[in-house]
């Protein structure tokens, strides 16, 4: 009886978790990284206090929103790895995945990249939060989660590890870069951009061998 009663409150926090976290999105969706626990837990139709009891301060908050939304990226790139596809296509597809995911969502993108410009309303336990330092364990994610890709897919011959990760985590590098550019000054096409930051992975890209047995890259 005390395993069930234990099993109910894992289920109904939860669930309570979730709501929270969508009470979060909707805020961040509205006031991007200016997005204050008052305003989410006014959101949410609770107390701060309450806030801080599931999340412990903004810190945690942001890292529980980070995952949720890393996950659904991760997701949405892997698919466009595994489509049926030649690797060029394959690898401007996976490129345009990532900047149609900010750019449908900006204010989310800023959220989770940009420190607010304006912190008068945070108080005490969020004053000082610093989303930078928060943001650097995001792309480190990324960039292992590619690598892990990219080694399992492809033969890069010896060392072939390593060269993974160095490749996993410059492409993240380079689309968390050129991304952030494009989404402030939108200076070309989503298409156009993908083709050329496309044309300078491509080089080594080209030359390299699927794995056997691999669905490849």
């Amino acid at each position: 009886m005390g395993t069930t009663q234990q099993a109910d409150q894992h289920r109904s926090a939860h669930q309570r978790r979730r709501q929270l976290l969508e009470a979060a999105d909707r805020v961040v969706l509205r006031d991007g990284p200016k997005a204050s626990m008052n305003a989410i837990a006014a959101e949410a139709g609770i107390t701060k206090p309450i806030l801080y009891r599931h999340f412990g301060d903004k810190g945690g908050l942001y890292r529980a929103l980070a995952k949720r939304h890393t996950d659904a990226l991760l997701s949405a790139l892997k698919a466009a790895l595994d489509a049926p596809a030649d690797r060029r296509a394959r690898v401007e597809a996976t490129l345009d995945t990532y900047l149609a995911a900010i750019e449908a969502r900006p204010q989310v993108y800023r959220f989770l990249m940009h420190p607010a410009d304006d912190a008068a309303d945070i108080q005490l336990p969020e004053q000082g939060f610093d989303v930078g330092r928060h943001s650097a364990p995001l792309l480190r994610r990324l960039g292992e989660e590619l690598a892990t890709v990219i080694e399992e897919r492809v033969d890069l011959g010896p060392d072939s590890a390593q060269l993974a990760r160095v490749w996993g985590h410059g492409i993240v590098g380079m689309m968390h870069a050129a991304g952030d550019w494009w989404l402030g000054e939108r200076p070309c096409s989503r298409d156009q951009l993908v083709s050329s930051l496309a044309d300078l992975l491509w080089g080594r890209l080209s030359l390299v061998d699927d794995r056997a047995g691999s669905p490849g890259l």
